[in-house]
């Protein structure tokens, strides 16, 4: 280090491929989704999310082509800070020492800190700003105590906590984690991506805030969706959330809000509302309504990177299922679609509800007797989030069916015991797809994003449920495995991708699971030379 410019910083890239970047951009605000009005494009590029695993080694120096911070800034960069972590050597080679307590610890024990720290609120939204801040002011403790805690923490950073932190956007607003694109910034596309300071974006989820969980237009606000969504791909998907050198092998994430105006009268006379003030525009490209979601989707999938998981896993879940029947049964696809029923208010007989309307209690207590009445173990799916907008409660559905019932929903429930048995439900997230979904295009290179990819992902994810889960009445393997079953989504996405002939990293690694663990994010600290 050159002692005599310690505190100079290197200059910074921003976009690589700006056309193409302001292509891809282009292509978000035209392609929404129904549900929550978040979409995900992974752009090409010759970068991907590769950080070799290096949980259990305390001793990995990072290779600096170039020093990232020094004293003070270096304490207040998120990205490189690494608190009370950093070792005596580092203190003074980087010229904070007397700016940290004496003492040294590790980031296990950071970790046992925040976790005991995190546990002293009793609000959820409270949980959630403690991470929030973690996560400005320690990237990698604070993904380390995400992913060390997932199962605790998940409905902290994501469904159902997130759907109040929206709604309270503007008052909890911070900092700046994304681009916000308004109708005011029509035409200057290409300078607000250059005000991004991260290079080499691979991966983007986009929101117009229309339809945010089932908690309907929060405009501006619904940042925080794109924002918890990015966290996940991450801690489950293992995909790298910013630089760390110039000359490593990254997979660079962002968060957009395309801001075109609200029409919730709410938050329109809220003092602290962060986006314009004025009706939600329509009739033009930006306007994300659900009823053109889908030609929207169509549009532009032959043209871009794209997925719309709302779409695709939502409505598309019946797309999907016919899909599935017609593989395994051999049947025309044009019959197995009639096998599954999208109804409104009345059922037939099935047997699997699956609810993912974003209206809340619509499983009555009619309809779920209905359901125990025609099946033994009636398989109940109350997939809408919030959890005020499930289709029902797991005390509902377990109640209601005298316990015969194999419930899951979207955001998790408390164990519920009933007749003196505990019943533990499973969750039914999209957090179990798309994490991996987007590091299996990542790694293959690909090129477009097919059905058939969708389906090799869900495949994936049933074959982790073990015989034991079954036996316990769960449809879904724990959150626990999250990454180990994100590596084994990403390598059936990647293997069908090269199947398709639309991968263009070539040639194809030989184990695609190990692969996919290789390229796997580790919050694990680095040494500082």
């Amino acid at each position: 280090m050159n002692k005599n410019n310690a505190n100079a910083r290197p200059e910074r890239n921003v976009v690589v491929s700006v056309e193409s970047a302001v292509k891809e951009v282009n292509a978000l605000m035209a392609v929404d989704l129904v549900e929550s009005s978040k979409s995900t494009v992974v752009g090409g590029g010759d970068v991907y999310g590769q950080d070799v695993d290096t949980e259990d080694d305390d001793d990995v120096d990072t290779p600096w082509a170039v020093s990232v911070a020094s004293g003070y800034s270096l304490l207040r960069n998120p990205h490189h800070n690494k608190g009370l972590a950093f070792t005596e050597k580092e203190r003074d080679a980087h010229y904070i020492r007397g700016l940290l307590p004496p003492v040294v610890i590790n980031q296990n024990l950071q970790v046992k800190k925040m976790i005991n720290s995190i546990r002293q609120y009793e609000a959820p939204l409270h949980k959630y700003q403690a991470m929030m801040d973690l996560q400005e002011r320690n990237e990698r403790l604070f993904y380390k105590l995400l992913i060390d805690h997932i199962e605790e923490l998940l409905p902290i950073v994501y469904t159902p906590t997130v759907g109040e932190a929206c709604q309270k956007y503007g008052s909890i607003f911070k900092r700046p984690q994304g681009l916000f694109i308004s109708l005011n910034d029509k035409g200057r596309i290409l300078e607000i991506l250059n005000n991004w300071p991260e290079k080499k974006i691979q991966v983007i989820v986009v929101t117009d805030g229309e339809r945010i969980l089932g908690l309907g237009d929060l405009g501006c606000q619904g940042m925080g969706i794109p924002v918890g969504k990015l966290s996940l791909y991450t801690a489950l998907g293992g995909i790298r959330p910013s630089a760390v050198s110039i000359h490593e092998i990254i997979a660079i994430l962002l968060t957009v809000t395309i801001d075109v105006g609200t029409n919730n009268e709410k938050l329109l006379n809220d003092e602290f509302y962060i986006g314009l003030r004025q009706r939600r525009a329509t009739g033009q490209f930006e306007d994300f309504a659900n009823h053109n979601a889908f030609d929207l989707l169509a549009k532009y999938s032959a043209t871009h990177l794209v997925f719309n998981d709302d779409i695709q896993a939502g409505t598309g879940i019946a797309e999907l299922i016919a899909l599935e029947i017609s593989k395994q049964t051999r049947a025309p696809l044009e019959e197995t679609r009639k096998r599954v029923w999208l109804v409104d208010s009345k059922a037939i007989k099935p047997t699997v509800l699956i609810g993912s309307s974003g209206a809340g209690q619509t499983f009555t207590k009619e309809v779920i007797e209905a359901m125990s009445s025609l099946n033994k173990k009636p398989v109940i799916l109350a997939l809408s989030n919030p959890t005020s907008q499930s289709e029902c409660t797991a005390e509902q559905a377990y109640t209601w069916s005298e316990g015969r019932a194999i419930f899951a929903s979207g955001s998790p429930f408390a164990p519920v015991e009933y007749n003196g048995k505990l019943y533990v439900s499973g969750q039914s997230n999209n957090a179990y797809i798309f994490p991996g979904f987007g590091l299996g295009l990542i790694i293959s290179g690909a090129i477009r994003v097919h059905d058939d990819m969708l389906l090799a992902a869900s495949e994936a994810l049933a074959e982790q449920v073990t015989q034991e889960h079954f036996d316990d009445g769960l449809i879904y393997p724990p959150f626990t495995n999250i990454r180990k079953i994100s590596a084994h989504i990403a390598a059936k996405v990647a293997a069908k991708v090269y199947e398709l002939g639309l991968a263009s990293r070539l040639p194809q690694p030989e184990n695609l699971v190990a692969y996919a663990e290789s390229c796997m994010y580790s919050p694990s600290y680095r040494n500082y030379r």
